[in-house]
């Protein structure tokens, strides 16, 4: 946008209200990720600030060469993982094999907004969804969150993630393939539920 790139220069040349603009725009994207990865709203409010305070004091570094949100996105991944590693909650795993993208195996995942009648069966579904994407790799869940959730290209996701496109596809892949089984699993105990209490 032509707009965010007169703000990003005029925010690197330390004009304050500029910048406040371009966080008007970026931050509850910037939220709204965090709360899909951590969970939580405290941890992602304070995360979200975290990495906005981050952005500002590194927004000379930003080249202009990739979208500013990409960067940003970028920034929040990387505060994502070092967080994570102060938890001490995952192991960084390399992934070596490289899929091809497949509609067949892609999940879609959309905002659902229920009539009345549907709101406790869409309430079950988006859990069920979330507690799944919660079970992934770190680099699994944030792959999975930027494409099938966020749109964001593969492209993008590499430069985010800092990885090459053949490891943003396997993970993507992979997550797909992970989440088809947790929630066919999920599926399958709420159907033996019901048929219990029928």
């Amino acid at each position: 946008m032509e707009s965010d790139k007169k703000l990003i220069r005029l925010a690197k040349n330390g004009d304050i209200e500029a910048f406040e603009e371009l966080i008007e725009i970026y931050q509850p994207k910037v939220y709204n990720l965090a709360y899909k990865m951590f969970g939580s709203v405290e941890d992602a409010s304070d995360f979200a600030q975290e990495a906005l305070i981050k952005v500002y004091k590194n927004i000379n570094t930003f080249k202009e060469e990739s979208q500013f949100s990409t960067w940003i996105y970028r920034v929040a991944y990387n505060l994502y993982v070092d967080e994570l590693r102060k938890r001490k909650k995952f192991e960084v795993q390399s992934i070596d094999e490289h899929y091809e993208d497949s509609s067949e195996s892609k999940i879609t995942i959309i905002d659902i907004h229920p009539t009345p009648d549907q709101h406790l069966e869409n309430k079950e579904k988006t859990e069920m969804i979330h507690n799944a994407i919660n079970q992934l790799s770190h680099e699994h869940r944030a792959a999975i969150i930027l494409r099938d959730i966020n749109g964001h290209t593969y492209d993008e996701i590499a430069k985010i993630q800092s990885c090459s496109l053949g490891t943003v596809k396997s993970r993507i892949n992979r997550a797909r393939s992970q989440l088809k089984e947790i929630l066919s699993e999920y599926l399958e105990q709420n159907s033996s539920k019901k048929r219990q209490n029928e």
